[in-house]
């Protein structure tokens, strides 16, 4: 199933939540009084740059939720829209992690968004999201994530020759399953509706302990799909921000 033919299909997703609320810590000082998805590269954001991304995939809608240095993120959107697409800023009082800030968007959803694309806002990527989405779609997980083959990863991964993705078996070696091929995780993946269940309300935690959760439990799978092919890059610290940047002046 190719993301083509589903894309105007009820399950394929129209919203992408940005994770935007992080502290940037290892940026400092260049995150003080910005937030790091919006430090610029190439003359705009870091943030815009996934958003372009996810514009030409279909999304037609973003959620960021925000933490530190909030107001910034509404000077960069006024009038709540970027290219014409809604954008809709969630603020975090307390930060909530990564699975915590998912939740804490589960009530900005409507009802046509059986499906959600979830992309942290502070990486550079130049990815396969219509492989990403036409696997999720196809296997009905609970979430399928985004992947790059890794041995140095936090992802064991257990490939099917048969399809394009395959299972995670275990993240942070929490559940001591080898898989076949140990990978990264991008930041980017796609969750179900129903992936919102096995995320408790007002707690802060990080969403690979949901993740863990289904593997244990059973109550549905979690996938991935990997992409070697493209280019990833987590601009976490001054150096690697900066390398960044002179690419861009090239």
């Amino acid at each position: 199933m190719s993301a083509d033919c589903v894309k105007n299909g009820s399950g394929f997703p129209k919203t992408a939540f940005l994770l935007g609320a992080g502290l940037g810590t290892r940026l400092r000082p260049l995150t003080e009084n910005c937030p790091k998805p919006l430090l610029p590269l190439g003359g705009k954001p870091m943030i815009c740059r996934a958003m372009d991304a996810l514009i030409a995939l279909g999304i037609k809608r973003f959620i960021i939720n925000t933490h530190h240095a909030a107001e910034v993120y509404a000077e960069k959107f006024p009038g709540g829209n970027y290219r014409g697409v809604p954008v809709e800023l969630v603020h975090e009082p307390v930060l909530l992690e990564t699975g915590g800030g998912l939740k804490n968007i589960e009530s900005r959803l409507s009802p046509d968004d059986k499906n959600l694309l979830v992309y942290n806002g502070d990486i550079l990527a130049d990815l396969d999201l219509k492989k990403l989405v036409a696997e999720h779609l196809r296997s009905r997980a609970l979430a399928t994530l985004l992947l790059r083959t890794d041995e140095r990863g936090n992802v064991n991964f257990e490939e099917e020759k048969q399809t394009q993705g395959g299972k995670v078996a275990d993240l942070r070696d929490r559940l001591g399953n080898a898989g076949t091929r140990r990978c990264k995780f991008t930041g980017i993946y796609c969750v179900s509706r129903k992936f919102f269940d096995e995320i408790p309300a007002g707690k802060i935690e990080s969403v690979v302990e949901a993740f863990l959760r289904v593997i244990v439990l059973g109550n549905g799978e979690i996938r991935g799909i990997i992409d070697d092919a493209g280019t990833w890059r987590d601009l976490g610290t001054l150096a690697e921000y900066e390398a960044a940047q002179r690419e861009f002046k090239i």
